[in-house]
C-alpha cells in the first residue's frame, strides 16, 4: 500500500513538473497464419500461390503461407471443370476451386484465386459489377485484371482477423454471365 502510494506522488511531482509518465506501448499481434495446400491445383498451383501473395501484402492481420511439413492445412484449393466456387467451415478455414470454366470465359486466373481467398479471409461476392471490388466477381467485366482487394474489402478482412470475430460456413460460387 505504501508503494502505491509512493508511486502516485511520484506521478503527481512529474505531472506538476509537465513531465508525462506513460506505460510502454501494448506490442502489435503478430499475423494470423493460415496454411493452404495448393497440391490438389494442378495447372492452377502457380496462380494460387499468386492469390496468396496478393493477399500477403495487401492485409497485414492474417498471412497465408502454403503448408509445410508439421502443420495442417486451414485452406485447401483444388481445380476442376466447374466454376470457382468456396466452401468456408469458419473464418480462414475451408476449401475452393479454381474452376476452369471461367477461365476458358475469359476471366483472369489471378484475379479468381485471390477472390476466391478473399472469400476464406471471411468477405462475401458484393456484385457490384466493378473491376476496382475485386469481391465483385464474375458481374464486373470478363476483360478486368484488377487482382487487388479495394481499400474497403481489406479493411474488413484487417478488423475480422483483429477480432477473431466467427463467420459462419457459407457457399460462394461464380455465377457465369
Amino acid at each position: 500500500m505504501l508503494v502505491r502510494r509512493w508511486a502516485a506522488a511520484l506521478v503527481a511531482l512529474f505531472a506538476l513538473a509537465g513531465v508525462q509518465v506513460v506505460g510502454a506501448a501494448p506490442a502489435s499481434a503478430a499475423a494470423r497464419i493460415l496454411y493452404y495446400d495448393a497440391s490438389q491445383a494442378q495447372e492452377f498451383k502457380s496462380v494460387v500461390d499468386q492469390g496468396a501473395q496478393i493477399w500477403n501484402s495487401s492485409v497485414a492481420n492474417v498471412k497465408l503461407q502454403p503448408v509445410t511439413s508439421g502443420h495442417t492445412a486451414n485452406i485447401r484449393v483444388y481445380a476442376d471443370n466447374g466454376w470457382p466456387r468456396t466452401y468456408s467451415t469458419s473464418l480462414g478455414n475451408g476449401r475452393w476451386y479454381m474452376g476452369r470454366e471461367a477461365v476458358v470465359d475469359g476471366y483472369y486466373p489471378p484475379r479468381i484465386a485471390a477472390h476466391e481467398f478473399g472469400h476464406i479471409l471471411g468477405l462475401p461476392d458484393n456484385r457490384t459489377g466493378l473491376c476496382s471490388d475485386l469481391m465483385s466477381g464474375s458481374s464486373a467485366p470478363v476483360a478486368c485484371t484488377n487482382a487487388n482487394p479495394s481499400a474497403a474489402e481489406k479493411a474488413k478482412v484487417e478488423s475480422l482477423f483483429r477480432s477473431s470475430v466467427a463467420v459462419a460456413p457459407q457457399m460462394y460460387v461464380w455465377a457465369g454471365n
